[in-house]
C-alpha cells in the first residue's frame, strides 16, 4: 500500500535530476580535464543536494520501495566501473547511486516505523555508509535524513541546509574568487563577515536550496528508468572527453578490481 507523505519543497523532480546531472558532469570535468578551472568544482556542490531531495520525493511518493531500492542499486552496480574508470578510484570508492541506496534503506525504515525501525535503520545506514566510504560519505546520508524530517516545511528545509553547509563547509578550503573576481576584501566588511562562514568550497551547496523550495516553470516528464540511466551515460561521455583530450583513462582499475574479487574465492 502507497504510504504518501506531505512534501513542501520542490516536486520538480525532472527539472531537478536534470540540473543535478549537468552540475555533476561540469564537477567531474572539472575534476579530471579543466583542474585549472576551479569554478568548475564549485559549481559540481549543487548537484549532490538536489539528487538527495530527489531521492526525498521519490521515497514520499514510491508505490513500492523494494522497486525502487532495485533501481537504484542497480544504476549504482552498472555504473561502479565506469565511475573507476571515469574518475580514477578504486573498487573500493562507491558511486553516488549507492551512496542514494544505502540512504533510501534508512528512509524506508523511516517511513514504515515497524518494529522501532525509525530509530536503528538510519543509524545503520550511517555506519553502513562510512564502512564502505561511499561517495560523500555518511555525511550525505545523514543530509538525507535530516531533509526527510524536514519534508513538510520550507523554513524546516531552509534551516536544515543552512546548518548543514556551515558544517559540510567547515573543513573545506575557502572560496575567496571566482571567474576572476576577487572578493577577498569583502569579507572583511561587516556584511562580509557574515557570509564568510558560508565562501567554502563544500558550503557553496547552499546554492541549490532555492531549487529544492519552489517548483521550476513546466514540467519535465522522464521514462522512469531514462532518471536513472543518465548518470552511467553521463560518465561514458567524461571518459571520451578525457579520451580526446589525452587525459589517462584508467582502464587499469577493472583488472584491479576483477583480480580482487577472483582471490576472494
Amino acid at each position: 500500500m502507497t504510504r504518501k507523505t506531505s512534501i513542501a519543497g520542490s516536486t520538480s523532480t525532472g527539472w531537478l535530476k536534470l540540473i543535478a546531472l549537468l552540475f555533476m558532469f561540469i564537477d567531474h570535468a572539472g575534476k579530471m580535464c579543466f583542474p585549472a578551472i576551479p569554478e568548475m568544482r564549485m559549481l559540481g556542490r549543487l548537484a549532490f543536494p538536489l539528487y538527495c531531495w530527489c531521492l526525498v520525493v521519490g521515497a514520499a511518493n514510491t508505490r513500492s520501495f523494494p522497486k525502487y531500492l532495485g533501481r537504484i542499486g542497480l544504476i549504482g552496480l552498472i555504473s561502479q566501473p565506469l565511475y573507476m574508470v571515469a574518475l580514477h578510484h578504486p573498487w573500493t570508492k562507491a558511486n553516488i547511486f549507492l551512496t542514494l541506496f544505502v540512504a533510501l534503506l534508512g528512509l524506508w525504515g523511516l517511513r514504515e516505523k515497524k518494529f522501532l525501525s525509525h530509530i536503528w535503520a538510519p543509524v545503520i545506514a550511517i555506519v553502513v555508509a562510512h564502512l564502505l566510504d561511499v561517495d560523500y560519505g555518511w555525511k550525505g546520508v545523514l543530509l538525507v535524513f535530516l531533509l526527510w524530517m524536514v519534508r513538510d516545511s520550507r523554513p524546516g528545509i531552509a534551516a536544515v541546509m543552512i546548518a548543514f553547509c556551515l558544517f559540510w563547509g567547515s573543513g573545506s578550503s575557502s572560496v575567496y574568487s571566482v571567474f576572476g573576481w576577487n572578493f577577498a576584501g569583502f569579507t572583511r566588511t561587516k556584511i562580509g563577515m557574515l557570509l564568510t562562514p558560508f565562501l567554502k568550497l563544500q558550503g557553496l551547496a547552499l546554492l541549490s536550496l532555492p531549487l529544492m523550495l519552489w517548483n521550476l516553470p513546466g514540467r519535465v516528464r522522464l521514462p522512469k528508468w531514462a532518471g536513472y540511466a543518465i548518470y552511467p551515460v553521463h560518465l561514458v561521455l567524461l571518459i571520451a572527453l578525457e579520451y580526446l583530450m589525452g587525459v589517462t583513462v584508467h582502464w587499469e582499475h577493472l583488472g584491479n578490481a576483477w583480480q580482487q574479487f577472483i582471490a576472494l574465492f
